[in-house]
């Protein structure tokens, strides 16, 4: 009886190292769905520029639904859209804040004079 041989193959890396696949990012697209959902409800709470705040949470549930279903590029977009969106909306907040506060002290001032 002659014997056999067998192909016997060491991996040399460790799982999950060595070359990156030919498609670029290995890593997992951001949703931005908590700072969506922050900026909507300070949004709605302090300053009713919540409607403005919206479409960034829309655009963060669909990222993460993409993302779910395997759809990496698709959830990159819709998150970059929303990351976009969110940071106007951030910037909307703090300017209304800030026009507001400017607002009411300068009210106080003009009373107390």
């Amino acid at each position: 009886m002659k014997p056999r041989q067998v192909e016997v193959s060491i991996p040399l890396q460790a799982p999950g190292e060595g070359a990156t696949p030919a498609s670029g990012r290995t890593e997992q697209p951001r949703d931005y769905v908590l700072w969506s959902l922050f900026n909507l409800l300070l949004g709605f709470g302090l300053t009713f520029v919540g409607c403005f705040c919206f479409p960034a949470l829309v655009y963060s549930i669909k990222a993460r639904d993409c993302k779910v279903l395997g759809d990496m590029e698709g959830a990159r977009q819709h998150g970059t859209r929303a990351k976009v969106l969110n940071i106007i909306c951030s910037v909307l907040l703090v300017l209304t804040v800030l026009v507001t506060t400017i607002f009411i002290i300068r009210a106080i001032v003009l009373t107390t004079i």
